[in-house]
């Protein structure tokens, strides 16, 4: 075993934004290790860093030098690697090339077993580990990606980096690892904390890198978490209040300081006046600051700054966020007041002006295509007549806020101040909280509109926005879903479930029609059945996720039934029936799938029960009663019934199958045989396509 050293790699340069930097300390460590294993240099542990202003990787225990390696391979029967001539084999070849060799360098032996082979042998010497992390280390920097963010060119090699690159530290042990990259050259030293400790400071190995940055003022990622969580949790403890830390913003704010503590500034009180959503949007999105509510759970005046500069001008950095904070917040509270002053049916006459999508018209056009979704979501589910014409005028004016001065500065609370507005308006509270909701559930985990208002109005929405992309062609393929179809279908969905007297069909209907009444032209049947297959998926996906068997999802999504609440029943209903009598299930999946082979709907179902056998009879009596049991459940609903009424079909075909030969050679007691298999195939039609248990998945 060689001698082994730590090796330190440490990218200084100008401060990176948070994401691309969290993503960059993500891809380092694995960079490294990749390159490590593909030379061969053993190691131990592998650690990363980062702060604002540098990138670094700790190698641990990493040899001096790569193995020598010397191997000998036995490859085919000399007879078989070479021709009469001599020449080499394409097996020869084969062998030769996968041990990266020439042919011409195999050589021919007996083996123990007494029989002559071709052998390959390899040799690689050992190799100094300092050349090779030389290359490893530019190489590494250079493959670094930053999604989402530019890479620019920096120096006379236009060499690429998020940020200018001011100094690389590479050491193994004591010794620098000498390479350059963008016109920088590697060294020993780092540096420090740009106002509690400027300039360059030596490293002396990589065992006490870490060590050197914390006298310098610098701390790694979780020592900042750390420091910062603790400091905002003496602010709740000794004020009693509650403070806001979502986890984008503090992940950020962790990623722009390397010296942090804890400050509290105040705004001023005529700002609380302002919705809560603007105040907090503001200081979260724009500052990076973090609310602080009292225990009741109202915002405060106060909020969180986190400091990066000197503890001595604690009181000078609390004064500046202060004034920023009150510059912002008094834009707000000015757009607030100005849209207060115009009625909110302006706003929505506005939206003419706005363009929903190119081909599917402006937002007016979609609020008025909503209004009648959603009153008829709302009527479908039971809905009152006052509730239905609450969720109309919801529909009406749920879009009003997008041309609000307001939201066009804070983009992201589209529909929570179109519900400040409705209020302020005198809107019914119903109508108000409808618009407030409407573009729940926005992801998988998010909570739904609390009501059957904001549902109606939020499916509408959603719904809506799904048959216009599929009328224009324009449905998700791949990874691409520009207009976030896939997550509207699951929101709908989700709802829907709530909702169980609510036809998806006949919504998706309504939604066609009111975009053929609006002028836009497409295959209505086409587009319809594309996007029930469409829903149809995304409910199969939502099955499986929730613990279905793949074999009961298609069985039941064999029928064409789209309704969430339906769908999850039969599919619940199909899996605990086949559970609790597998065996049953097993041989009536069988025989369904050889009944439905068989059978020719275009016979037709009339039978000659005068030339039936016994078995015939008993079955053709199973199977009308069994349909009439199918009906009858289906009508209540109850989808355990509808699969009893299947299993008992079971014992009847196989008798059938066992006594009777289906194809007989008399035509006409073929085709009665054949109609009778129509007939027991057609009772689970409306159930669940039974023949796909039979397929093991």
């Amino acid at each position: 075993m060689a001698e082994a050293k730590d090796f330190l790699l440490e990218i200084g340069c100008e401060e990176m934004p948070s994401a691309p930097l969290m993503s960059a300390q993500g891809q380092i460590g694995t960079l490294i290790e990749r390159g490590l294993t593909e030379v061969g240099l053993a190691h131990g542990s592998i650690k990363t860093l980062s702060t604002p202003r540098r990138l670094a990787v700790i190698v641990r225990d990493l040899a001096t030098a790569t193995e020598e390696i010397r191997e000998v391979k036995r490859g085919p029967a000399a007879r078989i690697a070479f021709g009469e001539d001599g020449v080499p084999t394409k097996a020869a070849e084969g062998f030769a090339r996968k041990l990266g060799i020439s042919a011409t360098e195999l050589i021919r032996r007996v083996d123990g077993d007494g029989r002559e082979y071709v052998f390959a042998e390899r040799f690689v010497p050992s190799r100094e580990s300092v050349p090779i992390l030389s290359e490893l280390s530019r190489r590494v920097i250079a493959s670094l990606e930053w999604p989402n963010y530019r890479s620019q060119r920096w120096g006379s090699e236009h060499a690429s980096f998020v940020r200018p690159i001011r100094w690389i530290c590479a050491l193994f042990g004591s010794e620098v690892v000498p390479f350059g990259y963008a016109d920088v050259t590697s060294g020993n030293t780092t540096r420090g904390h740009r106002v509690l400790a400027p300039g360059e400071h030596v490293v002396t190995d990589p065992a006490h890198y870490e060590q050197i940055l914390r006298h310098a003022y610098v701390m790694g990622e979780a020592e900042r978490a750390q420091r910062i969580r603790a400091g905002i949790s003496e602010v709740q403890t000794h004020a009693g209040v509650q403070v806001d830390t979502p986890k984008r913003t503090f992940d950020e704010v962790v990623n722009l300081c390397e010296w942090p503590h804890v400050l509290v500034g105040r705004f001023d009180e005529e700002f609380l006046q302002v919705p809560t959503e603007i105040i907090c949007e503001s200081m979260l999105s724009h500052q990076r600051y973090f609310p602080i509510y009292d225990k009741d759970h109202r915002l405060t005046r106060e909020f969180v700054i986190v400091s990066n500069a000197d503890p001595a001008c604690d009181a000078t950095v609390i004064d500046g966020n202060e004034r920023v904070v009150r510059a912002r917040l008094d834009d707000a509270k000015f757009f607030w007041e100005e849209d207060l002053k115009r009625p909110l049916e302006d706003f929505v006459e506005r939206l003419s002006t706005v363009t929903f999508q190119e081909r599917l018209g402006t937002v007016l056009q979609k609020v008025q295509r909503m209004e009648a979704i959603a009153a008829e979501v709302a009527r479908r589910a039971g809905a009152s007549e006052r509730d239905t014409a609450y969720a109309k005028r919801a529909a009406h004016l749920s879009k009003a806020d997008l041309v609000s001065q307001t939201v066009i500065e804070f983009t992201n609370q589209q529909g929570i101040m179109g519900g400040y507005y409705a209020q302020a308006a005198g809107e019914p509270p119903e109508v108000a909280r409808a618009i407030r909701e409407h573009y729940r559930p926005r992801f998988a985990s998010d909570e739904l509109p609390s009501d059957l208002i904001g549902k109606a109005v939020a499916i509408a929405d959603k719904l809506d926005t799904i048959c216009g992309v599929f009328a224009i062609d324009e449905a998700p393929t791949g990874s691409s879903d520009p207009f976030a179809v896939r997550r509207a279908a699951i929101g709908t969905i989700a709802m829907l479930r709530t909702l169980p007297l609510v036809p998806l069909r006949a919504l998706i209907d309504l939604s066609l029609d009111s975009y053929l009444m609006q002028g836009l032209s497409f295959d209505r049947g086409r587009v319809a059945g594309a996007v029930a297959a469409f829903f149809a998926g995304r409910l199969a996906a939502i099955a499986k996720e929730e613990g279905a068997a793949p074999d009961v999802i298609d069985a039941v999504s064999s029928v064409g039934v789209i309704d969430p609440v339906e769908f999850m029943d039969r599919v619940e209903a199909l899996g605990s029936a086949r559970l609790e009598e597998p065996e049953v299930f097993e041989d009536l999946a069988t025989a369904y799938a050889r009944a439905a082979h068989l059978a020719d709907r275009s016979l037709g179902y009339r039978i000659d029960e005068g030339i039936m056998g016994d078995a015939e009879r008993s079955l053709l009596e199973a199977c009308r009663r069994g349909s009439a049991d199918v009906k009858k459940a289906l009508s209540k609903r109850d989808y355990r019934a509808a699969c009893k009424a299947l299993a008992d079909l079971r014992e009847p075909i196989d008798r059938f199958f066992d006594d009777v030969l289906v194809m007989d050679d008399d035509t006409v007691v073929r085709e009665n045989r054949l109609k009778l298999l129509n007939l027991f195939a057609a009772v689970f039609d409306d159930v669940a396509n039974i023949g796909a248990l039979s397929k093991k998945g």
